[in-house]
């Protein structure tokens, strides 16, 4: 009789970021109203959050942090659904290390990439508010408001695995390119099923469609990066160690 229980057939490092990612989660929801009763506002998605570099909230550490904060249900169960039936069988292939080595370089590279498109998007127009600043006393304080609250916009802050999980989708489809998934119930090898995935996250980051304020490009940085990892470890010929 087989006495392993469920949870026992969840190798650790995924174990663990499946934890750590729903233990922030209900903390995000059960601290605030926590720290409401004793007259003080904690917003766990505003501290760990990432934030635009030029903002006062912005935090390096946030670099990694932000990769384990969900904005709703749904956010974190398709992540974390993600991670489970594709980090298992990355972390027996590679070993714990190397798996939680690549899902953190991944979770990184789609916070750089989030942070270049930022700077690209609105790093002129909070240059021309901070000469308008220099230039016109008289109006300064109004001005350096503006830019404050321009920085402290809730739509400026990343959160969530996603850049991780598409990262491990991309090794996924990498390593295992003749397997067959399910896209919306649609049978597709793993190798057109990244190449959908990757070509729907472009084309909607470049659309940019109004309401969406999900992280398309920052998905493509996980992946991107993840690429670059991989393409270094074939070179090294450790693609499969």
């Amino acid at each position: 009789m087989n006495n392993r229980s469920f949870l026992s057939n969840i190798p650790p490092v995924v174990k663990n970021l499946l934890a750590i990612n729903v233990i922030m989660f209900l903390a995000s929801w059960v601290l605030p109203g926590v720290f409401a009763r004793m007259g003080q506002e904690v917003n766990l998605n505003d501290i760990l959050g990432m934030h635009y570099w030029q903002s006062t909230h912005f935090n390096p550490a946030q670099f990694i942090t932000y990769a384990f904060m969900h904005g709703g249900f749904f956010h974190i169960f398709f992540n974390m659904l993600t991670l489970f039936m594709f980090g298992p069988i990355l972390e027996h292939v590679w070993g714990a290390k190397k798996f939680l080595f690549y899902y953190l370089v991944a979770a990184v590279g789609a916070a750089l990439v989030q942070q270049v498109i930022w700077t690209i998007e609105f790093y002129p127009q909070l240059a021309e508010i901070t000469r308008q600043i220099d230039a016109n006393v008289a109006n300064a304080a109004e001005l350096l408001q503006m830019k404050n609250g321009f920085l402290s916009n809730p739509d400026m802050i990343t959160i969530g695995a996603s850049g991780s999980v598409f990262g491990l989708l991309l090794a996924f489809g990498w390593l295992f390119p003749e397997q067959v998934l399910y896209i919306y119930f649609i049978p597709m090898k793993a190798k057109y099923g990244v190449f959908v995935f990757g070509f729907m996250e472009l084309f909607f980051g470049v659309a940019n469609f109004s309401g969406d304020n999900i992280a398309h490009c920052a998905h493509l940085g996980g992946m991107l990066f993840g690429a670059l990892l991989l393409l270094y470890w074939k070179k090294q010929n450790r693609l499969y160690k």
